[in-house]
């Protein structure tokens, strides 16, 4: 495994985060493993190095930091790992269950440490940008919650460009915590963060850690304009299929497949090899359902695109409307 510093602190994390939304409640999602299944995915992670995990509060309503957290005990050592969750989407249908208000962002931290087990979270993240509460309000809120032992360090996800610059720019004038992170939407086929976002973080030595980097399976190869794919997330994830399936987007997978094929690898590996050698990133958060995409995702930490190849993968790309900030 290989190792890096998350933005311009001095916590070393993996260069793979494994992401959790799909281990929790198949109630949630149909394409979710239950708490029995999942396991041995975080365990395998654990035993491959990786030691940066990623959920959110959401995630299957909560469970899926439960499962995080009794593995966690049961498979590692508090200290040896990086735990990041989120916070924004709602909790509940009541008024105050969601959003970055004071009130929820203290309430969710809470919930979200009873679930994990544990006393901090390593990064807590808002989930996106919540235009109905100040930035203040919310910058203001996870600066106390840093002070007080909670957390160790904040981080954002997909919002615009100006929005992440304006939070840097308050924390730095009232003194507060500033993000250490951005979490974005960012693969071949959704390269939209390359303007303004990943040139800011660099700027600003944000770590950035990509969410979807195979978009959604998209890059496996294995997804069809019609019918979508022959798997369950496939036929039913209406997220994915609002973003990609574009007749651009199947252009681009042609070309990796060529690649890969050309190289002895899969689709998959090679796209995120792309990815983990894109400028900026620092770990792209990676899904797997079954274990052999865990293994390969580890293999890809090794796989080097020469510059001709890169310019190949990309060639194909045509601009899309912004995607994930909703």
């Amino acid at each position: 495994m290989h190792f890096t510093n998350l933005g311009r602190t001095g916590l070393k994390v993996s260069r793979l985060c494994l992401g959790m939304m799909t281990y929790g409640d198949p109630s949630w999602r149909p394409w979710v493993l239950p708490e029995d299944q999942s396991r041995p995915f975080i365990q395998r992670a654990l035993e491959l190095g990786i030691n940066f995990f990623d959920t959110a509060d959401m995630y299957s309503r909560g469970r899926s930091e439960e499962v995080l957290g009794r593995a966690i005990r049961d498979f590692s050592s508090r200290d040896e790992v990086v735990i990041a969750t989120k916070v924004f989407f709602p909790m509940g249908n009541k008024p105050n269950q969601g959003g970055l208000s004071r009130l929820h962002i203290l309430h969710a931290v809470e919930a979200s440490l009873r679930r994990l087990g544990t006393d901090y979270i390593d990064l807590y993240q808002i989930h996106r940008y919540d235009p109905e509460t100040p930035i203040q309000e919310t910058l203001e809120a996870l600066h106390d919650l840093v002070k007080s032992g909670k957390v160790r360090y904040i981080g954002a996800s997909s919002m615009y460009a100006w929005q992440l610059a304006r939070c840097l720019y308050l924390a730095d004038l009232r003194g507060w915590t500033r993000f250490v992170s951005m979490q974005d939407h960012y693969n071949l086929v959704y390269r939209e963060e390359e303007r303004e976002m990943i040139p800011l973080c660099r700027l600003e030595g944000l770590a950035v850690i990509p969410w979807s980097p195979l978009a959604r399976g998209f890059l496996a190869g294995n997804r069809t304009a019609q019918g979508y794919g022959p798997t369950p997330r496939a036929q039913t994830d209406d997220f994915a299929q609002s973003m990609y399936y574009q007749d651009e987007d199947f252009t681009v997978v042609e070309h990796l497949a060529a690649l890969a094929e050309q190289r002895g690898l899969k689709p998959a590996q090679l796209a995120l090899a792309w990815l983990l050698q894109a400028p900026g990133v620092t770990a792209p958060i990676i899904g797997a359902s079954q274990m052999h995409h865990l293994e390969e995702a580890v293999a890809a930490l090794d796989v080097q695109l020469l510059d001709e190849e890169v310019a190949g993968l990309e060639a194909p790309y045509r601009p899309h409307p912004v995607l994930g900030h909703s």
